[in-house]
């Protein structure tokens, strides 16, 4: 695998991470938004989105929206979810609980069900309160918490959503490209990720793939101008890749390299399986260290993990920038009863690069 030699630091963080170096270089050329060849090239993305899930590409469409994942997300919040429609938040962290702070702001109906920060929801509960409460038409629910590294089960939720014959949407931010997902399967009817994650782009867009009938059934329901999920598809669709707005021209031209990498890679599976070594090697090798996960093995995903802080003198940001010093950069802990720090397993890294880590930490272990 190629390194990125002329970085002074691998970014150990669920995204943006460290990308391979023709990724970067695919942004080195300018492209006009209304070129038929770039256009072409945002189609070529999107049917290949598609290619990735697994989906009947007549059932489900694809739609690529400008800004960071919390605008995307944002955007098929305030536009699948009616003015009479209410919605379900299954939270355990930070980002599923933005999902209700957006859903509050758009003064939609929300529910929130809070299994905690290091548990995964009560399949029975669920199922209880969608049958308790008939006025729910959405859920959604988080597949990869990044607060924790938690892995929830989508597939099995989305069953009982499915039951319940409401629509399901799925958070698969740090999860879609590096972990396989069967949205059919699942019944989901709107995934959500972006450009910088397992894919392994850059910052600057993200997208949705979405059950077509549902998505054309939306028509009005927005919220927002910018954000408005329907308007941005069917434009895309009807002029064959063409944006409402300006694109990010250069960092879609990044992603689609990225997506020819996760190709020659072996596809989601492979890369799956590397990140799973990932996250295994660097959880053995830390606990060797004398680190202690927050979570439970079986709970983890392999994208990020949390590990609880050692007790003083050890300081986390003095941790921080000797890591960075020797090549690492990691990521503070989110985790509200928890002094903590998280370790991300994904992007143009493999085992190598995790047990140089591991061996940089072994040298700096000061507070023992």
């Amino acid at each position: 695998m190629k390194k990125i030699q002329e970085n002074p630091y691998l970014l150990l963080t669920p995204g943006p991470l460290s990308t391979s170096a023709t990724v970067k270089q695919a942004m080195l050329r300018d492209w006009c938004t209304w070129d038929n060849e770039y256009n072409g090239l945002v189609e070529e993305i999107r049917d290949g989105l598609l290619e990735i899930a697994e989906v009947d590409k007549q059932k489900y469409t694809s739609v690529l929206m400008q800004g960071s994942g919390t605008f995307v997300v944002e955007s098929v919040i305030g536009s699948v979810i009616p003015e009479k429609g209410k919605l379900l938040v299954l939270a355990n962290g930070t980002y599923g609980q933005r999902i209700a702070t957006i859903a509050t702001y758009l003064k939609i109906e929300t529910v929130v069900y809070d299994s905690g920060e290091l548990s995964r929801h009560d399949l029975n509960r669920i199922d209880t309160i969608l049958a308790e409460d008939k006025s729910i038409s959405h859920v959604a629910v988080v597949h990869c918490e990044t607060t924790t590294g938690m892995l929830n089960l989508q597939e099995e939720i989305g069953k009982i959503v499915s039951y319940h014959k409401l629509i399901y949407i799925l958070d698969a931010m740090s999860s879609f490209g590096g972990i396989p997902i069967n949205i059919e399967k699942a019944g989901i009817s709107f995934l959500i990720s972006s450009a910088n994650k397992c894919i392994q782009g850059v910052p600057g867009f993200g997208f949705v793939i979405a059950e077509r009938k549902i998505l054309e059934a939306s028509r009005g329901n927005a919220r927002s101008l910018s954000l408005d999920l329907f308007d941005q598809w069917n434009t895309m669709e009807t002029l064959k890749g063409k944006w409402r707005f300006t694109s990010p021209t250069h960092v879609v031209r990044a992603f689609r390299q990225a997506m020819i990498e996760l190709k020659e890679e072996g596809g989601v599976k492979k890369r799956f399986e590397r990140y799973t070594i990932n996250q295994k090697t660097l959880v053995s090798g830390m606990s060797r260290l004398g680190f202690k996960p927050l979570l439970y093995n079986d709970l983890h995903s392999p994208i990020i993990t949390t590990f609880i802080s050692p007790k003083p003198p050890f300081e986390f940001e003095k941790f921080y920038y000797e890591l960075k010093e020797k090549g690492f950069v990691i990521y503070p802990g989110k985790v509200t009863d928890f002094q903590c720090f998280r370790i991300g397993n994904i992007g143009e890294i493999d085992a190598t690069d995790i047990k140089e880590l591991l061996t940089a930490i072994e040298q700096i272990i000061y507070w023992r």
